[in-house]
């Protein structure tokens, strides 16, 4: 999704509601130390940045030198709150050590090194801290009542994300995984709709999916060759899908929280 309108799709798509509700089951609180991993243009991480007031800090980190400089213009101008560049494949300890660190659909884009970051981001964990993971499961595919033709195009864009583009799309059952691997304590898990699309769609839900899918399909553009009418044609019987009340999609959210032991 490294797209030049990819920063909007974001901000757009974001719900500061539903952000906060995650936060707090994550046990984020005022004072607290936070490391936002992923934060792409800072939008959660200027509403956790008010979480942890007062007295906290937020620090959002991302690979993405566009994100970077567009959270650092829009959300870096007040107390309590910083971006930084990094390569987050590569260990964070000179960032020093936080309370909870929170990952928020983030390990999705990155499926052959996953466990790696997650090994890294819990190097700079605080002992009796708490690794946040949230991602999404069965990620775009969860739709009804797709034609087949179309439904047989998108899975098979999916898998080429999988194989060509690092792209996860079941990361979120995972989570549970990369936690007990790593003899973390207290480890909870929750379930929740992150997509819940029926009726008469938003505006900002609207948006979303279409820029997903016109981006990600002009990256697979050889896929279309079998679809009447081609890559053009899919895109418009998708908008029209879309813009189905009787349409119905949903994608699970799966929230992974786990302490690291007091001692090894």
């Amino acid at each position: 999704m490294e797209h030049i309108e990819e920063a909007i799709r974001l901000e757009v798509k974001t719900d500061p509601y539903a952000v906060k509700e995650q936060a707090r089951w994550c046990g984020i609180k005022p004072g607290q130390r936070v490391l936002d991993v992923g934060c792409g243009p800072g939008k959660v991480t200027s509403i956790l940045r008010d979480l942890v007031q007062p007295g906290g800090e937020i620090v959002g980190v991302d690979n993405s030198k566009e994100r970077i400089r567009h959270a650092e213009s829009r959300y870096g101008d007040r107390p309590g709150i910083c971006f930084r560049l990094h390569d987050l494949t590569s260990p964070l300890t000179e960032m020093g050590e936080f309370d909870i660190i929170w990952a928020r659909f983030f390990l999705e884009y990155f499926r052959r090194e996953s466990r790696k970051i997650v090994k890294n981001l819990a190097g700079c964990l605080k002992p009796g801290g708490y690794l946040c993971l949230l991602d999404l499961d069965h990620n775009c595919l969860n739709h009804y009542e797709l034609p087949r033709k179309m439904e047989e195009t998108l899975r098979k864009l999916m898998e080429r994300l999988e194989r060509e583009y690092n792209f996860d799309p079941f990361v979120g059952r995972k989570l549970y995984s990369f936690l007990y691997d790593m003899d973390f304590e207290n480890i909870q898990v929750d379930v929740t709709a992150h997509h819940l699309i029926y009726g008469k769609i938003k505006d900002e839900d609207f948006f979303n999916w279409l820029k997903k899918v016109e981006v990600t399909s002009k990256k697979t553009l050889d896929l279309f060759g079998e679809y009447p009418g081609g890559h053009q044609a899919f895109f418009q019987d998708f908008t029209s899908f879309f813009s189905d009340p009787r349409r119905f999609t949903y994608t699970p959210l799966i929230l992974c929280k786990g302490m690291k032991p007091l001692s090894s």
